[in-house]
């Protein structure tokens, strides 16, 4: 976690201070700057959360956005350790890379159970996978509209890759790192891979996504496999 996520968000921790008191028990930043103004996530746990309670943080979002703030989650403490089998990605992702910026780590002996992080990875993988296929009918054999196609599933496959290499354990901090766990645990095409993870990135030159689309549904079809048979191959 960078050091200027502490000053980008101390403002923002002032306010909560403000509006909670007593009731304000951790304030965490998490992750990366994210949105196309780079604005820096953070959590709060609250001892109970109020419509006055909101309509007070609503007063504040102008301010926080401009000092790079993105808009705080706020959640009662004890929901969000009971939420963690609903939104193992989500909350997963925040447990594994966060900085505590007020009280203590909320995060202490919480941990995201593998069987539900499967299952979320299941559940990706399958609705990527359908989403592909139909769209594909939709693209009625356009060259540049199945292009569209290719380019749009790219984040999603993206993501899909760091899920399960998540569920393994394995490092996936880099696109090196990605490329080496799909090669050497998910044994799919290095090439395939790597012009997926460029399109993701927002990278499209020299890649023929039309061209690519074969590639991308076996890959999906592949990984919907090893995702469904994780328990035995694990």
């Amino acid at each position: 976690m960078p050091a200027a996520a502490h000053a980008t968000l101390a403002g923002l921790v002032t306010g909560l201070q403000r509006i909670f008191g007593a009731r304000l028990r951790s304030v965490v930043a998490y992750g990366r700057p994210q949105g196309p103004d780079g604005l820096q996530p953070s959590l709060a746990l609250v001892d109970s959360l109020t419509a006055d309670d909101l309509t007070q943080c609503a007063a504040h979002i102008r301010d926080w956005h401009g000092a790079g703030a993105a808009t705080p989650l706020v959640l009662p403490r004890e929901e969000f350790a009971r939420a963690l089998d609903s939104f193992p990605v989500e909350f997963g992702e925040i447990l594994a890379d966060h900085a505590a910026l007020f009280g203590a780590d909320p995060f202490e002996g919480l941990a995201v159970s593998p069987s539900d992080l499967r299952r979320a990875a299941e559940g990706h993988a399958r609705s990527l996978l359908l989403h592909v296929r139909e769209n594909c009918m939709d693209c009625g054999g356009r060259p540049a509209d199945i292009a569209d196609l290719v380019v749009s599933a790219a984040p999603g496959f993206a993501a899909l890759l760091r899920l399960l290499a998540r569920l393994d354990e394995a490092p996936a901090a880099t696109v090196a790192e990605l490329d080496t766990f799909a090669a050497t645990r998910l044994h799919l095409d290095a090439r395939t891979v790597g012009d997926l993870l460029h399109l993701a990135d927002g990278a499209q030159g020299g890649i023929d996504a039309a061209r690519l689309f074969p590639a991308l549904l076996g890959t999906l079809e592949a990984l919907v496999h090893h995702v469904d048979h994780w328990h035995t191959a694990s």
